[in-house]
């Protein structure tokens, strides 16, 4: 892409094959706003875009990911973003809707993508400086209501009763089933509907990650 203002590619390979360098050069900023995790399909393409990516120690670089909240839906996810966190990047999570994601570099680049299609995404990248700046500026006043992080995963906390602090405390503690009913009074039947009941409500696909988002969320265990 050079004196073109805007291009219009079909699918991941053909955006890496033709705006890939963008990535590459990368200076001073790198925005980042995407409805889930999902916009790269296919391996490929997520590691082509990440070995693009300029590597920079420099504290003048910066690097922000904004989510909206269904991008937390898995631990995968989470953990994902706080190994993202971890390496320096800024990651807010917005109650916005965002579009299914839209990429700014250096304020003088931006990369939409559209939905999936069965030929792949369509892609818009464009260097035309008033909609780079027009972009620019919706991305900084939805980052500005957005929360951070590790705010919003304290904040998003489900009420437990005290049967199921009971129940969180005992799946933390390796009680048998048999067992933790019995300290409940309740059936083992019941028992394990109120686990199945405090996994959905924790967003936990395993007893193991109920433990964990009941550590992510510091609730009592």
């Amino acid at each position: 892409m050079r004196n073109e203002q805007v291009l219009s590619v079909q699918g991941d390979a053909e955006l890496i094959a033709r705006a890939g360098h963008l990535f590459e050069s990368a200076q001073t900023e790198f925005l980042c706003a995407a409805r889930d995790l999902k916009t790269w399909s296919q391996p490929e393409a997520r590691a082509a875009i990440r070995n693009r990516m300029r590597a920079t120690d420099s504290s003048d670089f910066t690097s922000h990911k904004l989510l909206s909240p269904v991008a937390l839906a898995d631990e995968e996810a989470r953990a994902h973003l706080r190994l993202v966190q971890s390496k320096g990047a800024l990651v807010r999570i917005s109650g916005s809707p965002l579009l299914h994601e839209t990429i700014i570099i250096d304020q003088r680049v931006v990369i939409l993508a559209g939905r999936e299609t069965p030929t792949g995404r369509e892609y818009t990248v464009t260097t035309s400086q008033i909609l780079v700046d027009g972009v620019h500026s919706l991305f900084r006043a939805i980052w500005d209501s957005a929360v951070d992080l590790d705010t919003y995963l304290r904040s998003n906390i489900p009420h437990l009763d005290a049967d199921g602090r009971v129940i969180l405390e005992a799946l933390g503690s390796g009680l048998t089933d048999e067992s933790a009913a019995k300290r409940l009074g309740v059936s083992l039947r019941t028992y394990r509907r109120r686990v199945a009941e405090l996994m959905a409500k924790l967003e936990a696909d395993s007893r193991f990650q109920a433990g964990l988002r009941a550590g992510e969320l510091r609730l009592p265990r």
